[in-house]
């Protein structure tokens, strides 16, 4: 019996001595993260019941701000004046799902935080909470007009800044409206989140951005990155001369590759990028090889995320060399930007734009400036170099063939901008498979000093659809205005 209390006494000490460690380890060791943990309702309530940050646009039009709600749940409510328009820039703040965007990637500058200690004065202040607001790059001209050039049509526009990677627009359809995801009702909340998950009839849910989380095969667009290729990394392959052909036979098969509505096209790259010959194309990526077209393709950022100030953005992909090994006809198809080749509209603006900065690429941004509460100065965006994928004599190559595209009677783009504005592109008409096409379209101008880069896509499109009679228009207006407010 002594041994049975003996053994009794030993596991009820064992038992203090675990609920003492465990004790300590919560009101010392673990305090501060549990007061602070996302989940714990105090936390909540605190951080819902504090005035955040402002969010506007570059010309001053606020795009997110928390006003007082003497009825609600909490002290404020987060609002978005302008709706659906920048809200997949912008993002949104949910007491539910979180948050996104600007929202969640500027976060510390929006939440109520300790004003530092800059003068005598404020060591006297008895509160020094404040918040900051974070101005973007984009306008609200420009964002406005995209989603009026669009016209509901499911795609997306960007426009960027060539020579500091500044976002100007970026809008996408379909959007969703931020506000109901900012309810403090949780009922209102949920139907939100349930219809904004839910794709429309092209497949396509509204909180999926279309411009930067969503690629598409790009077409012709890519030839971009295949003349840079030839420049680069075989200079001997631009004056070669390609025979003029309607199709050609695709190696190790029976299947043949055709020009769009079956046109002859051939000649030296000069000749073959104006008309955005296919077979021509095709049979550069086969004399440049796999190894080489893959390297091209990544030096332009494709296989990696793009380094953009938002959380989400999606990675554009070339096909690995060894997928084209026991596959040539593949190879043929990647070199007009088909195949498995796959690219949002982001990184098509950003291989656009290192064309038109003399080869080096700019890391995108979205934010320009962040000021405290007393509108000093806290952070401003720094333009940083991302990636150089072409020296700048082959981006002055590239640029004078797109600037072809524009002014030769043969180009995909002849007639489509004014001669004022000096533009240079590059069309794209990808074929799905689907009896449909993806039409797109790249555009950089002033051609002999860039100032802007846009670029378009209008995905599922009819077959008898282009890049220049679809996306063309959209493209012609936004370059237009961008150029206009530069």
């Amino acid at each position: 019996m002594d041994r049975r209390i003996r053994w009794l006494g030993v596991v009820l000490l064992l038992c203090f001595v675990v609920l003492f460690v465990q004790l300590n380890n919560i009101q010392i060791l673990k305090a501060s993260s549990y007061a602070n943990a996302p989940g714990n309702p105090r936390v909540v309530y605190e951080r819902y019941s504090q005035p955040r940050g402002v969010i506007e646009s570059s010309d001053g039009q606020i795009l997110a701000e928390s006003v007082p709600s003497p009825h609600g749940i909490y002290r404020y409510q987060r609002v978005y004046p302008t709706g659906s328009l920048f809200s997949q820039v912008v993002g949104y703040l949910s007491y539910i799902y979180g948050a996104s965007g600007v929202e969640a990637s500027y976060n510390r500058y929006l939440v109520a935080h300790t004003r530092p200690v800059r003068t005598i004065s404020d060591l006297l202040l008895s509160n020094r909470t404040e918040t900051d607001t974070v101005t973007l790059t984009l306008s609200t001209r420009l964002q406005t007009l995209a989603q009026k050039e669009l016209a509901g049509r499911v795609g997306s526009v960007v426009v960027i800044d060539p020579a500091t990677g500044a976002i100007r627009a970026m809008y996408s359809n379909p959007s969703f409206d931020p506000n109901p995801l900012a309810s403090q009702d949780t009922n209102t909340e949920r139907l939100a989140w349930l219809a904004d998950n839910t794709p429309d009839s092209e497949g396509v849910p509204p909180l999926l951005a279309l411009a930067y989380q969503r690629s598409f095969p790009p077409g012709s667009t890519f030839k971009m990155v295949t003349s840079s290729a030839v420049y680069q990394r075989d200079p001997s392959l631009a004056d070669k001369s390609y025979p003029v052909y309607t199709q050609i036979p695709l190696p190790d098969t029976n299947l043949t590759l055709h020009n769009y509505a079956y046109e002859a096209c051939g000649g030296d790259i000069a000749q073959l990028l104006p008309p955005s010959c296919d077979t021509g194309f095709a049979l550069i990526g086969l004399d440049l090889g796999a190894s080489r077209l893959a390297a091209q393709a990544r030096a332009f950022g494709f296989d990696q995320v793009p380094p953009l100030d938002i959380p989400g953005a999606a990675a554009s992909t070339f096909p690995p060399v060894s997928s084209f090994a026991q596959n040539l006809p593949f190879l043929a198809y990647s070199a007009i930007g088909q195949g498995d080749v796959s690219a949002t509209a982001l990184q098509m603006a950003l291989v656009a734009s290192a064309i038109a900065n003399g080869g080096l690429m700019m890391k995108p941004h979205v934010m320009k400036e962040i000021r405290s509460s007393q509108g000093s100065l806290v952070k401003t965006y720094q333009p940083t170099p991302w990636l150089k994928p072409i020296s700048a004599s082959t981006a002055a190559s590239v640029a004078k063939l797109m600037r072809t595209v524009v002014t030769h009677p043969n180009g995909t783009a002849y007639g489509l901008f004014p001669a004022s504005l000096d533009a240079a592109a590059k069309t794209g008409t990808a074929q799905t498979g689907t009896h449909h096409t993806d039409d797109w379209l790249a555009a950089f101008a002033p051609y002999t000093s860039p100032k802007v880069v846009v670029v378009v896509v209008v995905p599922d499109q009819s077959p008898n659809a282009t890049g220049n009679s679809v996306a063309g228009p959209i493209i012609s207006t936004m370059l237009q205005a961008a150029v206009e407010g530069s």
